[in-house]
């Protein structure tokens, strides 16, 4: 199984960096990391060139205009983009541990996605986290929330990873699902923009189309920096009541919009490193 990793980002390159390189660091590599970008500055081209220059897998950079809050443009594009059988997402500010990436691969299977789970840290931790470059905390660290999500015990991961279908707790922060499935359902509803429901909206679909659920807790670990809290757009609501209202599988405006884009890879970072 070929596995790849798709990162959202924008104007963050400080939380980026850290999410590269402890993707890095993993102790089962994926096979190539996206990086999808929703039109942030150039200092983001700038970081990704430099970490390419010794980065141990592909890296790909892959930037649209900036026009708003595009996160499922930018999500499908890195889907279409993808070479792997399997998707891991990240958000630009979520820190994997180092089994992260192994224990998503070892959680996979037909007929499921996997919700991961995360840390999540307060203003100051995240502040001190970014300022040393680290790429751990242990159980005690102090101004953390969901502290149980540091303790990687993988006899209660698998206990916890039987399949169904609740809603409750998704989020693509830190989701793995099968590239075919994703394209069956039409990846991300385009129609969804600005922030909030695109995870559930996709979820609610992937149900419909007969998928089920498996929670990695106790596993697939990652650590959430802190960031404002943002603005739900109200029409997301709308969009995903009648999602569920209807019964829905596809969307209308989705990841087939990006395909023909994509037929050829687009270019590996580390080809330029010399």
């Amino acid at each position: 199984m070929r596995l790849s990793v798709v990162v959202i980002t924008y104007n963050w390159p400080q939380a980026l960096d850290l999410v590269l390189r402890a993707l890095a660091r993993q102790t089962v590599l994926p096979d190539e990391v996206i990086v999808t970008d929703d039109g942030s500055r150039e200092d983001t081209a700038v970081l990704l060139r430099g970490l390419a220059r010794d980065y141990p897998t592909r890296l790909v950079h892959l930037w649209q205009p900036d026009d708003g809050a595009r996160m499922s443009r930018a999500r499908n594009r890195g889907i279409a983009a993808a070479q792997g059988d399997y998707i891991v997402f990240f958000d630009g500010d979520m820190v994997a541990e180092r089994h992260c990436i192994a224990e998503h691969r070892s959680f996979a299977r037909r007929g499921c996605f996997v919700q991961g789970s995360r840390v999540l840290t307060s203003q100051a931790c995240s502040t001190r986290v970014l300022a040393e470059r680290r790429l751990d905390i242990g159980f005690f660290e102090p101004a953390i929330e969901r502290r149980r999500h540091t303790l990687r015990i993988p006899l209660l991961a698998r206990l916890y990873a039987r399949p169904h279908r609740s809603q409750r707790g998704i989020k693509s922060c830190n989701w793995g699902f099968w590239r075919d499935d994703l394209v069956a359902i039409n990846g991300f509803n385009e129609a969804m923009t600005g922030w909030g429901r695109e995870d559930n909206e996709l979820a609610a679909r992937a149900f419909n189309a007969g998928l089920q659920r498996r929670d990695l807790r106790f596993g697939g670990l990652a650590l959430h920096l802190w960031h404002r809290t943002r603005t739900l757009h109200e029409a997301n609501d709308g969009l995903l009541a009648d999602t569920l209202a209807r019964g829905l599988v596809r969307c209308e405006h989705g990841l087939d919009g990006h395909l023909d884009e994509f037929r050829a890879p687009p270019p590996d970072l580390r080809d330029a490193r010399d």
